[in-house]
């Protein structure tokens, strides 16, 4: 299995990491033309808006919805989170508008105001997660088919999966726990079957 991971800023190297650790070989993605003979692709966390520019000078948006209506399965991260959904609130940044999901961007507050929590997310089994937030976004709402994955304690949504594609407020590819990214991939296994 080919994973991409979106390489223009932000935290990709640690996915391409972690993705190797779980015996797929995932490469960097730059140019629409690295999206051919992938399997799915990841976008990072990172600055949203700078990623976001990346994306349009680059051309790559119009490639990545084309990516995701071919059916293959798209995980955001963080700021990937926030590029994925259909409407960011309070925001000049241009989403790609895939994810049927209203975020806010920097939820929680400035970096200083980081945190870590116990997710009890049930698609990755009964052992809380570790959810990592730096100058988070949240999920305001969502729409249609999308499922809420994790909440936190006062309910506020941070992770969400929409048929193929997925969506995590914090950074798992920041932990040593491999299971969301696992769950990522048998969505992406799911994928090749059909």
């Amino acid at each position: 299995m080919r994973i991409g991971v979106l390489a223009m800023q932000g935290a990709f190297a640690e996915h391409i990491a972690m993705l190797r650790q779980l015996k797929v070989e995932a490469l960097p993605v730059r140019l629409p033309s690295e999206l051919e003979n992938m399997d799915g692709l990841v976008i990072p966390g990172g600055e949203s808006t700078s990623i976001g520019r990346l994306i349009a000078a680059y051309k790559l948006a119009d490639e990545v919805k084309k990516f995701a209506e071919r059916g293959l399965p798209i995980f955001g991260t963080c700021a990937g989170m926030i590029l994925l959904a259909r409407e960011i609130s309070e925001s000049d940044v241009e989403p790609l508008g895939l994810m049927d999901i209203t975020v806010r961007r920097n939820a929680f507050g400035r970096q200083k105001d980081s945190f870590e929590a116990e997710l009890d997310i049930p698609a990755l089994g009964e052992k809380p997660f570790l959810g990592i937030f730096i100058r988070a976004p949240l999920i305001e709402k969502v729409n249609g088919k999308t499922e809420i994955l994790a909440r936190l304690g006062d309910g506020t949504i941070v992770a969400a999966r929409q048929g193929k594609l997925l969506a995590a407020a914090f950074h798992p590819e920041l932990t040593d726990d491999l299971r969301f990214h696992q769950y990522f991939l048998d969505i992406a296994a799911e994928s090749n079957k059909s």
